[in-house]
């Protein structure tokens, strides 16, 4: 089935909200390095490289299709913070509107019964699960934390010690 041009739209729009989440984790990983948290700050860039990630699974869906991908502008992101909970609080805040962003292009999806878009909208269904917990549990962290230098030395550590992002699959994404 060829592509509509209302989900090749949707997806497009939604590529370039990947490349800007990438943007706000960069910018996040930025601030956390001049704070000297280099373990949150890689967090951040490990975060960076799974959103670039997710754009190419968006962008390899539409090729496939015999779609058309649009670059557009890459807006700036925010650059200060007050402080490690914020930037993980504004990370979760993120990620919730990540997760409704891709659930607007499966009701689109469904709505014209696009089952090759349904297919691959259900892997970023679980990914987004994962990514609102995982931010959410480290704001949570940091909440208790609170002003506890240890502590958060302590987080800081635990969080360097994330894998590095797994290469975008090579595989096709469709059905």
């Amino acid at each position: 089935m060829e592509i509509s041009q209302e989900i090749m739209d949707a997806i497009n729009d939604q590529i370039n909200f990947e490349l800007y989440s990438g943007y706000i984790y960069l910018s996040m990983a930025t601030w956390f390095e001049e704070k000297n948290l280099s373990g949150m700050a890689h967090w951040m860039e490990v975060q960076a490289d799974e959103e670039y990630a997710h754009a190419i699974r968006f962008y390899r869906h539409i090729v496939e299709r015999g779609g058309r991908v649009t670059m557009k502008a890459i807006e700036g992101p925010k650059t200060e913070w007050a402080s490690a909970h914020d930037v993980f609080a504004d990370a979760y805040k993120h990620e919730l509107m990540v997760t409704e962003r891709i659930y607007k292009i499966g009701d689109i999806a469904d709505r014209l019964k696009d089952r090759s878009a349904q297919a691959m909208l259900q892997w970023f269904y679980n990914e987004q699960t994962e990514e609102e917990k995982n931010t959410m549990e480290i704001r949570d962290m940091l909440k208790m934390i609170g002003e506890s230098m240890p502590a958060l030395l302590q987080l800081d550590a635990k969080l360097g010690a994330r894998p590095a992002a797994p290469a975008p699959p090579l595989e096709s994404t469709a059905p």
